[in-house]
């Protein structure tokens, strides 16, 4: 019940700090794990400023830690070796060109109502609950909605032609 109410809230704190949805979904998988211990500590004085005050400092070790081990990964110099070289960067910057033009040659095949749910969610990275104001519908609509353009991406589009 907690999940399905704060849930959005607890990933978009989340999302605030560390801008990588990856370890956003993480922290906040963390967070509810955090309150579930800390709930007997829990003193009725604003539960959703509790939880977003555990949200953010999850955030930040999560980020703290990120920052470590990038430090420690140059330490030992293995991000030098990494690191592509200039032809390699023009070849990446190519592909990714490409896979742009096609991924908008795609969006322009999608359902209108699913390309522009899509493009404020993912591309714009709008909440859900921006979405909902902005079309003025509710939040379970875009909620619904964006279920239903996944599932159409899932049954129109080929899994092997984002894989090359």
């Amino acid at each position: 019940m907690l999940v399905e109410h704060f849930g959005q809230h607890v990933f978009q704190t989340a999302y605030s700090v560390l801008r990588n949805v990856k370890e956003a979904e993480d922290a906040a998988q963390e967070v509810f794990l955090q309150v579930y211990k800390s709930l007997p500590d829990y003193r009725s004085q604003g539960f959703k400023t509790w939880i977003t005050r555990i949200a953010v400092n999850k955030a930040i070790d999560i980020k703290r830690k990120l920052g470590r081990r990038r430090e420690d990964q140059m330490a030992d110099g293995e991000i030098i070796e990494q690191m592509p070289s200039a032809e390699e960067d023009v070849l990446g910057q190519l592909v990714r060109k490409e896979k742009k033009m096609l991924l908008e040659r795609k969006l322009a095949l999608l359902p209108v109502q699913h390309k522009d749910i899509l493009i404020q969610f993912y591309i714009n990275e709008k909440s859900y609950e921006q979405i909902a104001k902005e079309q003025n519908i509710a939040v379970k609509t875009v909620e619904s909605r964006l279920y239903r353009a996944r599932g159409w991406i899932r049954n129109h589009w080929k899994e092997e032609e984002w894989n090359e």
